[in-house]
């Protein structure tokens, strides 16, 4: 039966309509992907396979991909920043690179070939399944728009019908695409800049952000514990290790950290050379936030421990880390220029926190906790041993500091 050019501008109207709905009410991408199969195979499209793939902005993912098959449903498949690379082998062997390189939009290939011959190595992977016919667009996005790599949204459609698709399938395809591009387009943008304030400021600081607290000076005064740590003898090693060395080296130490902090419920504020500010908020228990932090140096200096090894075996500069462990109350909110804001925490205790940390090496610890930190900790309170009061640096009244016993494993 073929499809009659009315029918398919109707239905072309109604899916148009559909997806900017469903954009603008937030619909995740795998719902309106799938919402647009569900309706073109209804509408009598005989569409057996869907493809729209994006590149996006974060720091280990450099695209996704949303397959659609008409027994299967909807995936989402991550593909990595190598793999999305624009000199990525599967890229460069693709329709879709085809397709950019000559300046085009659309690409249409019936299976079998004629002359038996596959002009890419997919077509004749998507034969062997049953694929008779096959349509590539790509939508090229603005420069205003593009971030990064993102640059176009892509998609393949394909059928198994005996005789393909008709000639008003495939100009729907190429109406339709546009309207799927924007929606991509905003989902995309969307997460791109969740990931971007994430990775930048942090999970509890971003989310505070995306939900409006932008204006400069307004914070919240909050209780926490502040966690103080930077690496031992680091001005020394630059001095005599090759720059080129130097940020790996921070990443290779900073990795452990950043981990062991948000997997016991905590956050990374910001980095400070090659320091590390973070906190864990006092929820209903102080005794709480006290213990996971805790866990997390006790997680952080284990695995500290396995990249100095890893590092010294692979021949190069290692060295540890200090950290200090307090707490008490801190303003949390935007501090700056008004055309440049960090979120983060200020207040004496941030202050003390740092002070402890100097004097990690004097005292020849590499964990130092306040005695207010200890107060909190009445279930490890065996673990701490008291080194004595000591006057920090800028702090007028002078601090009782215990050292932390590591953690037995086992």
């Amino acid at each position: 039966m073929t499809a009659s050019p009315h029918a398919r501008e109707s239905l072309l109207i109604e899916l148009s309509r559909s997806i900017t709905e469903d954009t603008l009410a937030g619909v995740p991408e795998l719902a309106v992907v799938q919402g647009v199969c569900d309706r073109l195979v209804a509408g009598g499209v005989p569409l057996s396979r869907m493809i729209v793939g994006v590149d996006t902005l974060h720091p280990l993912v450099g695209g996704r991909l949303y397959t659609w098959r008409r027994d299967v449903g909807i995936e989402c498949d991550e593909i990595t920043r190598e793999a999305s690379l624009p000199t990525a082998p599967m890229w460069v062997a693709s329709p879709f690179h085809h397709l950019l390189d000559g300046g085009e939009s659309l690409y249409r290939f019936r299976c079998p070939p004629a002359d038996g011959r596959y002009p890419f190595p997919v077509l004749e992977e998507l034969a062997a399944t049953g694929i008779t016919d096959y349509i590539a667009c790509v939508h090229r996005l603005g420069d205003t728009v593009k971030m990064g790599e993102f640059d176009c949204v892509y998609s393949s459609w394909g059928s198994d019908a005996p005789a393909g698709f008709a000639e008003a399938d495939v100009v729907l395809a190429a109406a339709l695409g546009p309207f799927l591009a924007a929606a991509m387009l905003s989902c995309t943008v969307r997460q791109i800049t969740r990931t971007v304030v994430e990775t930048y400021l942090g999970g509890d600081a971003g989310g505070r952000v995306l939900r409006g607290a932008i204006a400069r000076g307004v914070a919240e005064r909050i209780r926490a514990v502040v966690w103080f740590s930077d690496l031992k003898g680091f001005t020394s090693m630059v001095d005599s290790t090759d720059p080129e060395l130097v940020l790996p080296l921070l990443n290779d130490y900073a990795d452990p950290q950043v981990e062991a902090i948000h997997a016991h419920g905590g956050t990374v504020l910001k980095f400070i050379g090659d320091g590390l500010l973070g906190m864990f908020p006092v929820g209903d228990s102080t005794a709480e936030a006290a213990s996971h932090a805790l866990a997390a140096a006790d997680a952080a200096f284990a695995a500290l421990a396995e990249v100095s090894a890893r590092r010294v075996a692979a021949g190069l500069p290692a060295t540890g880390a200090y950290l200090a462990l307090h707490l008490g109350d801190v303003f949390y909110g935007n501090i700056g220029g008004a055309a440049r804001l960090d979120f983060t925490v200020i207040g004496p205790a941030v202050n003390e926190a740092a002070r402890i940390s100097a004097m990690c090496r004097p005292l020849a610890q590499d964990v130092l906790v306040s005695q207010a930190f200890a107060d909190a900790l009445p279930v490890a309170r065996t673990r701490l041993v008291a080194l004595g009061s000591h006057r920090l640096r800028g702090v007028a009244q002078a601090q009782a500091l215990h050292a932390v016993v590591p953690a037995t494993r086992g």
